[in-house]
């Protein structure tokens, strides 16, 4: 069993609920495209247990552990709910200028343009309408060049520019002013 490398390690995919009785889960991945989850082949939990996936239709996988044995029904499946699945980082392609991996960026220090300390990245969010990026002090910035302008992998800072706060008030009439 390869030990699990929080610092290295990417997250693949996550262990969902059981889909029927026959051992199949639901996966989800977390990749851009989820065909990807199949063709690392080899993914780990933090276990260190090995597994690969293969999908039986959209979001739906068998899973099949390094002894070559599926799941063989849905208690095995159950019993795996929210386990997270990786690969490590040196497997993953190398990303193009001005990409970055979720895993990059999270624990990256965030500064302003002064170079005041604003926090730590602790998340990355990806809900399909953009990422943005949650600094563990409570701030949310979309990862956008106006509000990240600046990626220093080598240094693991990135530089934020809080975006203008919008004020919306309201009257009883349902008539909205934005202040900005």
């Amino acid at each position: 069993m390869p030990p699990f490398k929080p610092d290295s390690d990417v997250l693949i995919a996550t262990i969902g609920r059981p889909h029927g009785v026959r051992g199949l889960v639901h996966l989800h991945a977390a990749t851009d495209d989820p065909a990807s989850v199949e063709m690392f082949g080899a993914l780990h939990d933090e276990r260190g247990v090995v597994w690969t996936a293969s999908w039986v239709s959209p979001g739906v996988a068998a899973l099949t552990d390094a002894q070559g044995n599926t799941l063989p029904d849905r208690t095995a499946a159950e019993r795996l709910v929210n386990r997270r699945l990786y690969v490590a980082r040196e497997l993953l392609p190398a990303v193009e200028e001005d990409e970055f991996y979720h895993a990059d960026l999270i624990g990256m220090t965030a500064v302003s343009e002064d170079g005041e300390v604003l926090g730590t990245v602790s998340i990355v969010h990806d809900y399909g309408a953009g990422v943005s990026i949650e600094i563990d002090r409570g701030l949310i910035v979309p990862f956008t060049l106006a509000c990240v302008p600046h990626v220093d992998l080598a240094h693991r800072r990135v530089t934020v520019v809080p975006p203008v706060e919008v004020e919306v008030a309201g009257d009883l009439d349902g008539e909205v002013q934005v202040r900005v």
